[in-house]
């Protein structure tokens, strides 16, 4: 019969027990699918004014899951001026937002179904 010198015994139990270990851990910190979809979500909104030469946008939206805000009627800096050619004020769109650059930041504007 060999024996394992004691360190490569520990060694070898507790790769014996790293499967079994990984699976009870405890994943609550981690984003589920469910909330990483939350968090890329489109948000309803109306466009109430557009700054095309200050790249802003006055959205009136509903809630922002991932930013976790409420709905309000607020002034947003487009990522990208060109999303500004899409719109027009009194559109209903959806929309992405992210704080960003020390900002809230749209990131992505869509028109809303009809």
């Amino acid at each position: 019969m060999t024996h394992l010198h004691p360190i490569a015994a520990v060694l070898a139990s507790l790769l014996l027990l790293a499967p079994a270990l990984h699976a009870n851990e405890d994943h609550s910190g981690h984003a589920t699918h469910g909330e990483h979809a939350a968090a890329m979500a489109l948000t309803d909104g109306e466009v109430r004014k557009i700054d095309q030469a200050n790249g802003k946008i006055t959205l009136k939206h509903g809630e922002i899951r991932n930013l976790d805000m409420p709905g309000m009627t607020m002034v947003f800096t487009v990522k990208d001026k060109a999303l500004l050619d899409k719109v027009k004020v009194g559109d209903r769109i959806r929309f992405k937002a992210a704080r960003a650059e020390g900002k809230m930041l749209v990131t992505e504007i869509q028109p809303a179904a009809q």
